[in-house]
């Protein structure tokens, strides 16, 4: 295993991308970004919420009958602080912070980190992201180059394989509404991402690596438009 910088020499390194600073706030069940002039944007997940499908809606209730109300919250928190924390790790180790993470994380993160040496040039970690001319904003876990690619990274965690591309669910919207914004925030610097990267950290096994080309990265980019376009009619209480 090559367990090079996952950043290649100055010289070879694209400039990092200017890390916008935004602050996050929670109204009416919702989250929204507030960028440095004040303006607010409602944030990626909170649209994907907002919009699941009445299927989507079943099958989650479904599951909290099935599990049970008490445990599927246990359930829910335990993979929230697992995310988080798998994260806060991630984004440490691509700013060159080589601490130790906590026992709990330790089986996501050896899951993943071989997939973070092959990283390279990588020019945003964990920066907000806003897309004026669409309305939306949100929180890009990583932009760099995977295998000589120039692409968006999306960091998820789970307890067994997801198996297939079907069984991500929204993850793949979330990451193309990212890379959306990464394009648009950052035109001027160059930027044209049509490739993405979805790693799924596993507890003691190596993480599943999705990887969208281009055809891909225009299929769930209209989906998420779809989704988008639905949750503004729903805020404008068109239906």
């Amino acid at each position: 295993m090559d367990h090079s910088s996952p950043t290649t020499d100055p010289e070879e390194t694209p400039d990092r991308l200017p890390h916008y600073s935004a602050k996050q706030v929670r109204e009416g069940g919702g989250q929204y970004f507030v960028d440095a002039q004040g303006k607010r944007l409602p944030n990626v997940t909170t649209i994907l919420n907002r919009t699941k499908s009445a299927e989507q809606w079943q099958a989650l209730a479904n599951w909290r009958q099935r599990v049970g109300v008490a445990e599927a919250n246990q359930i829910t928190r335990t993979a929230s602080s697992r995310g988080t924390g798998t994260h806060k790790q991630i984004q440490r180790f691509l700013q060159g912070d080589r601490t130790p993470c906590s026992a709990s994380v330790q089986p996501y993160w050896n899951s993943i980190e071989p997939v973070l040496h092959e990283l390279r040039s990588v020019r945003l970690v964990e920066g907000s992201v806003f897309h004026y001319d669409l309305g939306y904003a949100g929180k890009v876990d990583c932009v760099a180059t995977y295998r000589g690619v120039p692409c968006i990274c999306e960091w998820k965690t789970a307890d067994k394989p997801k198996g297939s591309v079907e069984r991500l669910y929204d993850h793949p919207l979330q990451m193309v509404a990212y890379c959306g914004a990464v394009n648009h925030l950052y035109r001027d610097n160059g930027v044209q991402l049509q490739h993405g990267l979805l790693v799924v950290a596993i507890g003691d096994a190596p993480a599943e690596i999705f990887w969208f080309e281009p055809e891909a990265i225009v299929h769930y980019w209209n989906q998420w438009q779809q989704r988008l376009a639905l949750y503004q009619r729903l805020q404008n209480g068109l239906f």
